[in-house]
């Protein structure tokens, strides 16, 4: 995954990194690994993790050179994929994400702001009272931004969109022509923690938040960046008001999504989507495109494309009808 935002501490060397998991270091060889990325991204040399069989057809055809795994899921792996067999691969992956990646952890308010007044050549920017902008901020021209939003840190804004009033933004990379209105939350890290008795661990978010041309998001709602890929909003889609995605999720061009939505993390909806609101997707899900989700619906599996389907659990809308006359 190209990451524009976080800095890379790495490489690191294997024996390393098998120290700091507490893993076996027998059949692996001692060298370097550049990167930790998810198992579509890695490229070699990289280290990725499998943690569940839902993805094992990506897994197949991973580059990484190395992947944090168990012994049930290891023989999934590509020859060329050396298996670092843990007990439980998210809290390593955690570990060594953090390793690469240490200022991903954390996600406290950015010192780096200044007032937009002193920022110079500001193209057409019309703006309101009490503006903060941060460190690698651009901003296009004929932007709008309103009163009490800050703009933190690794940002960047098309031309002509129109920031509402008292929204955060940071770690986004924003389109041409997008209206994100009052009260929105983007690019702030995701619910991601491992529970412990004694401190929860926080999982490391290295991703961005990518929002295509056109879209409009809603008051109120909150885009998580992703942790370990990017959580993308498609062109041309709209959000509605209160709505939640959240880490990792990908949303396909020219949907359009109601309010009090609620999207888990690592699902991916195809183009053309529509979902009523109230809605609930549940997490690491696939929604096929031309797919329409009544609202109130409770999501809890794949959906295939073309479908409508309605309910909890949803399923088809001809089959819900039936089954509630």
């Amino acid at each position: 995954m190209v990451n524009p935002f976080f800095k890379n501490h790495g490489p690191y060397n294997t024996i390393k990194i098998l120290e700091l998991i507490n893993a076996s270091s027998d059949g692996i060889s001692s060298q370097n690994i550049n990167n930790i990325s998810d198992l579509n991204t890695a490229t070699v040399n990289d280290i990725t993790f499998l943690h569940s069989k839902k993805y094992i057809q990506i897994a197949k055809s991973t580059k990484a050179s190395f992947c944090i795994t168990t012994k049930s899921l290891k023989n999934y792996l590509p020859s060329t994929c050396t298996p670092i067999v843990v007990e439980n691969v998210l809290i390593s992956t955690s570990l060594v994400t953090a390793k690469f990646y240490p200022t991903s952890v954390n996600d406290n308010f950015d010192e780096t702001v200044i007032d937009i007044n002193k920022i110079e050549n500001l193209n057409k920017v019309k703006f309101g009272k009490n503006i903060l902008i941060g460190k690698n901020v651009s901003i296009g021209s004929d932007c709008l931004i309103g009163h009490n939003t800050i703009i933190e840190k690794n940002v960047s804004i098309g031309n002509n969109c129109s920031i509402g009033s008292n929204t955060i933004i940071r770690n986004t990379l924003i389109g041409n022509n997008v209206k994100i209105l009052d009260n929105c939350t983007i690019g702030k890290h995701g619910f991601g923690f491992f529970p412990n008795n004694k401190k929860n661990i926080r999982y490391p978010h290295v991703g961005i938040v990518e929002i295509g041309d056109n879209c409009e998001i809603g008051c109120g709602a909150t885009i998580d960046r992703g942790s370990m890929s990017h959580t993308t909003i498609g062109k041309n889609t709209f959000l509605d008001n209160q709505i939640h995605i959240a880490h990792n999720v990908k949303i396909g061009e020219n949907s359009i999504i109601a309010g009090q939505v609620g999207i888990a993390g690592s699902s991916i909806l195809g183009k053309n989507v529509k979902i009523g609101g109230q809605a609930g997707i549940s997490g690491h899900l696939r929604i096929g495109d031309n797919v329409e989700i009544a609202g109130g619906s409770g999501v809890i599996k794949d959906i295939p494309e073309n479908s409508k389907v309605m309910g909890y659990p949803a399923k088809n809308i001809r089959q819900f009808l039936k089954d509630n006359k």
